[in-house]
């Protein structure tokens, strides 16, 4: 029987893993502080080491670690958040849930990334925050981002970077970009878990505290409760399962950069793919490329015994729920055409070599 070829290797992973996962989880069994315990300390310290951001709250989930942010800022009803249409819905999902708005700007039509150019005429006397997502795997332009918001009265800006952990922009990591970093450990992230779970990252002193307090019902001491806050933790189980696989992510890290690179120069000239900028790397937690006659493509490639999957195949101004929520009624045209072509290939730290092949073999002689 012939191995299935995998979206993203998840069994290769933890066979590699396996005696260090297993005793991980082992501990927590044997403590049995599974909320709270200490391996939630641990893996809060050596993310902040990682970063180099200052504090490091874990959460339930990448969504939560959204919403807990904006809850930290005072984001309220009637609040506008500036974001992008073409990105997963918990970006835009959190903000609702809290009775603001999304202001939608348009994409970089090489990158998928925020477009800077775009967010100044967006920016209103509501504007609360900016939230840039760091799509596929690489950062936004966080540095024009940034200055957008000091010019317009410091607003904060919080890094959706739920598929960037362990990417870098300049000489900083993914999640230290900004007023506040979030990303998340679902299985399928470039440093994953065995179920949900999540971070946040940030340099302030005051916002950390907020957070850490909201994450547990908004409590400042046992049942005393200063603030409206949500059960947000992340259970010390998935904490144990990503300080194992801690242990191996700069290793994951190099290899899924170079099996990007062998994507990119197998399809150079012949299919276009997502840009990587020269000032930024990327952890691919999504290897995306552009086609026409995708779903004729992915048909052919399901024939072939390849997966693919398509992140996002409908804006968010475009779904039932969001639409008629934004002030523009233009579309957001970059946004629009994408959704129509990206198409995302296997991708992982233990993807071989003749799978890659066999990929982009097949993409080139069905275009």
């Amino acid at each position: 029987m012939s191995r299935k070829m995998e979206f993203i290797d998840l069994k290769a992973q933890y066979a590699e893993l396996k005696e260090t996962i297993n005793a991980r989880i082992q501990c927590v069994l044997d403590h049995g502080q599974y909320i709270m315990g200490p391996e939630v300390c641990e893996l809060e310290g050596k993310l902040a080491a990682y970063t180099g951001a200052k504090h490091c709250i874990t959460v339930a989930s990448g969504t939560e670690a959204l919403l807990i942010s904006l809850m930290a800022l005072g984001v309220k009803p009637g609040d506008e958040v500036i974001t992008t249409p073409f990105t997963f819905v918990a970006t835009a999902e959190v903000i609702v849930l809290l009775g603001a708005v999304p202001v939608f700007v348009d994409v970089e039509a090489d990158t998928c990334n925020m477009d800077a150019n775009l967010i100044e005429a967006a920016i209103t006397p509501r504007t609360r925050a900016i939230m840039p997502v760091s799509l596929y795997g690489q950062v936004a332009d966080m540095d024009e981002i940034n200055a957008i918001a000091a010019r317009h009265g410091n607003i904060p800006v919080i890094e959706d970077a739920a598929q960037s952990f362990g990417a870098s922009y300049k000489d900083k990591k993914s999640c230290n970009l900004s007023t506040i970093g979030c990303t998340s450990f679902f299985p399928s992230k470039t440093l994953g878990c065995y179920g949900d779970g999540g971070a946040i990252f940030t340099n302030d002193d005051a916002l950390a505290l907020a957070m850490r307090e909201i994450r547990v019902h908004g409590q400042e001491k046992r049942y005393h409760h200063t603030r409206i806050g949500v059960g947000g933790r992340m259970d010390t189980l998935q904490c144990a399962i990503v300080l194992a696989k801690l242990e191996r992510f700069d290793w994951e890290v190099d290899q899924r950069i170079r099996i990007g690179k062998r994507y990119i120069d197998l399809f150079a000239g012949k299919i276009q793919a997502v840009v990587q900028r020269p000032d930024r790397t990327s952890v691919y937690g999504q290897y995306t490329v552009m086609v026409e006659g995708r779903e004729s493509l992915q048909q052919k490639l399901k024939e072939a015994g390849i997966p693919t999957a398509v992140h996002y195949p409908i804006p968010l101004h475009l779904q039932p729920a969001y639409a008629g929520i934004n002030r523009y009624t233009d579309g957001f045209p970059v946004a629009e055409a994408l959704s129509k072509r990206v198409m995302s290939l296997p991708m992982g730290p233990y993807l071989p070599e003749s799978d890659i092949d066999q990929v982009v073999d097949t993409i080139i002689n069905n275009q």
